[in-house]
């Protein structure tokens, strides 16, 4: 349930007293008897409506009104006047004031006014909730209190208030860049629209033109006979992330400038030209720099793309955040697999500590679920996180004894879930093992190349 604090500014106590006494059983109200005292409860609180008498002592009304919109843009200001000065009255409606009402104050009209008002805080205060409750459960790599994560998600607030600029995201593989570009755009103005990803590594480079800007029907052999959309279309609006953009063509390349600086692109097999406001994040685990003097990679792209350039830390730099995040993990799969865990041995959370996280926080994500999967409970112990120095593998996901398989609780358990579990965690530890090579994982899983390829996309994008 959403609520709503108020400040009454008055300098007739009688008048401030029975505003409050008639409010406070709906909302939290504080009362005031001159601007300057408001004004500093103001620098540290943030009231969603202010009632501001005009002829306060001191500071007078349109005065404090200026300040208080200097300080809180967005809090709604109602006058109160115990005349009607129309001049006064334009004044303050012209320095942002809602609305004003005239003493003595009736109350009915009173509430129907601060209804009206707190209607557009409504709207916004429910837009928060909701970024606020999906960054909650979707952002893991913004848990804890590490001075380098804190820094990188105030960059991410101050940056998420634009709607459009390019965003660049580097970092290592595994430390959330996707995550970060998700941030960005839940953040942001954009947080309605489609926020879109495309892994341009996975794509084949003759097709990745028209996945970003569509094609016409019958642009080329095998064309859909209807055409179709591309990303950035798909995304108007909203935010296209471009993952692993350094593997993009250079021709490839070309065309996402030309839409980057113009706003606009062409199908593929289109002679019309097309137009849309899409906010485009990409990001990269390359040495993009390196990749320019290679002539790899375009410098005036890099320029456009890197308008705004974010640098995720690694895991291993944020040590204090690794039992934070890992926790955030274990209560979240427990949920999802039907399991009871209430925390982590001390033993466990040490291994933790003194392991290097070259996967970063996607490595640990894959630890704690297949602890939590494959472990009793209700503490995840040594041998659930690190499977490997007490058990094998496959002894690890093998058929449990008679008691049940992977310790069946009542509460039961998310079948198809924990499956698609345990074959994500073979296709992580062959990539582990061979070092990131796909061809390489393949043969450890004995599937050719391109079923692992479409069986590892499918696993990450469901």
């Amino acid at each position: 349930m959403l609520t709503y604090t108020l400040f009454v500014v008055d300098d007739e106590e009688t008048a401030r007293n029975g505003i409050a006494l008639a409010l406070e059983k709906n909302f939290g109200v504080q009362g005031f008897a001159d601007a300057e005292k408001a004004l500093d409860a103001l620098r540290t609180q943030s009231p969603d409506l202010i009632l501001l008498d005009i002829g306060l002592p001191g500071m007078d009304g349109i005065d404090a009104l200026q300040e208080i919109k200097r300080l809180r843009p967005a809090t709604v200001v109602i006058m109160i006047t115990a005349f009607e000065d129309i001049a006064t009255v334009v004044s303050a409606m012209k320095l942002g004031a809602y609305d004003y009402i005239v003493k003595p104050v009736h109350m009915e009209a009173l509430l129907v006014t601060i209804g009206n008002a707190l209607e557009t805080v409504r709207l916004r205060k429910e837009v928060q909730l909701l970024q606020e409750r999906y960054l909650e459960e979707n952002i893991p790599c913004f848990i804890g209190e590490s001075h380098s994560i804190q820094s990188v998600m105030e960059f991410v607030n101050l940056v998420a208030r634009s709607p459009d600029t390019p965003v660049l995201i580097c970092g290592e593989t595994g430390t959330g860049k996707e995550l970060v570009a998700a941030a960005i755009h839940y953040k942001s103005p954009n947080f309605k629209g489609q926020f879109i990803t495309l892994n341009c590594a996975a794509i084949p480079k003759e097709l990745i033109e028209s996945e970003l800007f569509g094609y016409e029907k019958g642009a080329f052999s095998g064309a859909s006979d209807k055409g179709k959309r591309g990303l950035v279309e798909a995304a108007a609006g909203g935010t296209l992330f471009l993952d692993e953009v350094g593997d993009l063509s250079l021709e490839a390349q070309a065309k996402l400038l030309r839409f980057l600086e113009e706003g606009e692109y062409y199908r593929v097999g289109a002679t019309q030209k097309q137009r849309v406001k899409t906010r485009v994040i990409s990001a990269t685990n390359r040495d993009i720099e390196q990749m320019i003097e290679a002539d790899r990679f375009r410098r005036d792209l890099y320029y456009r793309l890197a308008v705004i350039r974010v640098d995720v830390p690694s895991l291993s730099t944020r040590k204090e955040d690794i039992l934070p995040i890992a926790r955030h993990f274990m209560i979240g799969f427990s949920a999802k697999f039907g399991k009871e865990f209430n925390g982590i041995t001390a033993e466990a959370e040490q291994a933790l500590l003194n392991r290097n996280w070259k996967g970063n926080v996607r490595e640990l994500r894959n630890v704690i679920e297949r602890g939590v999967l494959t472990g009793r409970g209700p503490l995840l112990a040594l041998e659930d996180i690190l499977p490997e120095n007490t058990r094998t593998i496959t002894q690890a996901v093998a058929p449990a004894p008679v008691s049940g398989v992977l310790h069946l609780t009542a509460f039961g358990i998310d079948l198809s879930a924990a499956l698609k579990a345990i074959e994500k965690n073979y296709f992580d530890e062959a990539l582990r093992l061979s070092g990131g090579k796909e061809s390489e994982a393949a043969r450890l899983l004995n599937l050719n190349y391109y079923t692992f390829r479409h069986r590892r996309k499918k696993l990450y994008e469901e």
